[in-house]
């Protein structure tokens, strides 16, 4: 484990003790610093306080001239929807706010030269969907070729419970733009940039705040190899205010767009993907088949997970060997179980209509378990895409609203999840597929989507056939 050395004999304050929040105290610890932790729920603070960490109510503090940093978890609203009473404490006795991805990558700057080994080692991937997939497969990919490399930040393992930088080659992360939003220092060798949906609204101050945030990790880096989807208009925002930049390394991925003439890319045509340098198509992949990487969502994720793995000299060969190999993420169109003929997926982790997008145009004869706490416009922007949706049912606080956005397409209401994928076996008959895909929050009902996906695979599982 990582320790963080930059803050020893000095008090740093942290407020959130999640995996992230937690984990950074514990390296604060490690390093000689003096963590002073607080969190809202007392049994995050009676495991604290169980750990030997010192616990102290931040917004009645005495002692915050005595603070060297604020330590900020990223659960933690930093300015919108409204300032955090902790956040404004720190604004005013002027202590600085940061987070454990900006140390994470300050510990690694210090403990490694970088430009001793000649190839990049750290890799952060960010975007509205597909982040997690990415992640797991430039690691699964890496790790099939003999390559020491672990992988954390937003999936996973909480970046200071990761390997020193000394003792491995690659480290992979995935990051929110809760994360990046607040980081002083974000200097990936590459970063990733998937695509862009509206998401996370409130968090962010709108539209452009949450743009913004993602933004943030292309600012710093002159040495960074930019891996840039350039499908939608915010992608192609960031690859021209990178190529302004001297000396910058873009790769452009589309799963729209022909790029065979740009400078340096790979793109999808449905079926196959190909590699371009200097306007010549260099390598190229048929990509059908893929049984973990289902639906055409998945083919972005391909493209981008690729050019990662060509920057770090891994062979189309073994690349392509690797994705045959790769098994879908748990919660990302999920196959739990087939019953009588009737498919059961869970895509619990589609919390927005662009994700569930995907996983409606992946099936056919779907009887869709849709709701929670909804975002922004709901699923307004889905209701032009129900064509292979038998019926919806609804549930959690955004059930009604929901309704309303897709009036006239058939519907039901149900209190819960049991009642939904009740109704919805019942009424499937063989060669359906019953989909949960909530384009939703969880935290209605359930601690996170994690939580929701794995009470729907119990309940599959309890099913009688």
């Amino acid at each position: 484990m990582l320790s963080i050395d930059c803050y020893k004999g000095q008090k740093v304050a942290i407020f959130g003790l999640g995996r992230s929040g937690f984990s950074s105290a514990l390296a604060l610890r490690r390093g000689g610093a003096i963590p002073v932790c607080w969190d809202d729920s007392k049994t995050a603070r009676d495991n604290a306080q169980t750990a030997g960490l010192i616990i102290e109510d931040l917004r009645v503090s005495k002692t915050w001239n005595e603070f060297s940093l604020l330590l900020l978890s990223p659960g933690i609203p930093y300015i919108y929807p409204q300032v955090n009473q902790i956040v404004e404490q720190a604004w005013r006795h002027q202590v600085p706010i940061d987070n454990d991805v900006s140390l994470f990558f300050q510990s690694y700057s210090q403990a490694f030269d970088d430009k001793a080994s000649g190839m990049p080692r750290t890799i952060a991937v960010t975007g509205s969907n597909g982040k997690s997939t990415t992640s797991t497969l430039i690691h699964h990919i890496l790790n099939g070729s003999n390559r020491n490399v672990q992988i954390g930040g937003n999936i996973g393992t909480p970046l200071f419970d990761l390997s020193p930088a000394n003792i491995v080659e690659t480290t992979v992360m995935e990051l929110s733009s809760y994360q990046i939003e607040v980081a002083k220092l974000l200097i990936p060798d590459i970063a990733v940039f998937l695509n862009f949906s509206p998401d996370h609204l409130d968090r962010h101050g709108g539209i452009g705040g949450y743009f913004s945030a993602k933004r943030r990790l292309f600012k710093s880096n002159q040495n960074q190899i930019s891996v840039v989807g350039v499908d939608e208009k915010e992608g192609l925002a960031i690859t021209s205010d990178l190529r302004s930049r001297k000396g910058s390394q873009v790769i452009k991925i589309s799963t729209k767009i022909n790029l065979a003439h740009d400078e340096q890319s790979v793109f999808s045509d449905g079926k196959n993907l190909f590699e371009c340098k200097l306007g010549k198509i260099v390598n190229k992949l048929d990509i059908t088949n893929l049984a973990g990487l289902p639906g055409n969502h998945n083919l972005q994720n391909i493209c981008a997970a690729y050019a990662v793995c060509r920057v770090l000299e891994i062979s189309p060969e073994d690349i392509f060997i690797a994705l045959k190999s790769y098994n879908a993420l748990p919660h990302r169109t999920e196959l739990i179980a087939t019953l009588s003929g009737v498919k059961f997926i869970n895509d619990s982790k589609a919390t927005n209509a662009t994700s569930t997008l995907s996983a409606l145009n992946s099936f056919s004869n779907i009887h869709w378990i849709a709701g929670g706490r909804g975002k922004g416009d709901g699923i307004t922007s889905l209701m032009e895409h129900l064509g292979s949706v038998k019926k919806t049912y609804l549930i959690g606080e955004s059930a009604l609203d929901f309704s309303v956005q897709i009036s006239g397409s058939p519907q039901s209401i149900f209190q819960t999840l049991d009642e939904a994928l009740a109704a919805a076996y019942k009424n499937a008959i063989p060669g359906d597929t019953v989909l949960l895909s909530p384009a939703a929050a969880s935290f209605d009902q359930y601690a996170n989507f994690e939580q929701r996906g794995l009470h729907f695979s119990k309940l599959v599982s309890e099913l009688e056939i």
